[in-house]
């Protein structure tokens, strides 16, 4: 039989596709009963994928809903890698903050004396 056909170990997939960066992390991941294969919840690292499968699990703070377009043939570089899945919970872009936090100049000997007197009143507060 053809391998198109049995499908593709999810661990494999995962690593393949570059969500983890070693197949053993994405085991972890599925042992973990954390990722959900087509709506249910898979244990084993074993279970075979295809095209077509929709894969949800969470990756560092965000939860990842991926459909599997197609199994490929090796781990390539992240464009080739792409290719395998479609996102369909794109992670939301990072706010531009216009506002800089940073202060533009060095703190005078003012500045250092203010925070001083400041942090001083803090801890008397604290007693």
């Amino acid at each position: 039989m053809s391998s198109a056909k049995l499908g593709f170990r999810i661990d494999k997939w995962l690593w393949q596709a570059r969500f983890f960066k070693t197949r053993s992390l994405a085991a972890k991941l599925v042992q973990s009963g954390k990722l959900r294969l087509n709506g249910n919840l898979v244990y084993k690292p074993a279970q075979n994928v295809s095209a077509g499968d929709v894969l949800t699990f969470p990756q560092a703070v965000q939860i990842r809903a991926i459909k599997i377009i197609e199994v490929g043939t090796r781990r390539g570089p992240a464009p080739e890698a792409q290719l395998l899945y479609k996102d369909l919970a794109p992670p939301e872009p990072k706010p531009a903050y216009t506002d800089s936090l940073k202060i533009d100049r060095k703190p005078t000997a003012r500045d250092r004396r203010a925070l001083q007197k400041f942090k001083q009143g803090l801890e008397k507060n604290d007693c």
